[in-house]
């Protein structure tokens, strides 16, 4: 298994605009396309403004197929255009984790 950790930065007080924009358009997609979230956060304390949110993949394989069908679905574009239009996003991070023997999630 590896997991996409992926990390929004939002501009000061526009964090939930982006948290409200995602929910409608893009959480659904996610949903039917990558299927396994493992989380979705926001910052409460430390670096403020941040959006978290991991998913788990079989592979890289598997990670690229899900995410080619998303990106394939029109209504991805229609995500990406409303997010762009609102402005809401300072910068956007993405790591993949591989993890440990011993990880209680595998």
């Amino acid at each position: 298994m590896i997991v996409d950790l992926r990390i929004y930065t939002c501009k000061p007080n526009r964090m939930n605009d982006f948290v409200a924009l995602y929910k409608e358009y893009a959480w659904p997609l996610q949903q039917k396309y990558l299927g396994r979230c493992l989380g979705w956060y926001t910052t409460v304390e430390g670096p403020l403004n941040r959006v978290v949110h991991m998913w788990g993949y079989e592979d890289q394989g598997d990670r690229e197929k899900r995410r080619n069908a998303m990106a394939a679905d029109p209504a991805w574009g229609v995500y990406l255009k409303k997010a762009a239009e609102l402005g809401v996003l300072d910068a956007m991070e993405n790591r993949i984790l591989r993890p440990t023997d011993f990880s209680p999630v595998q």
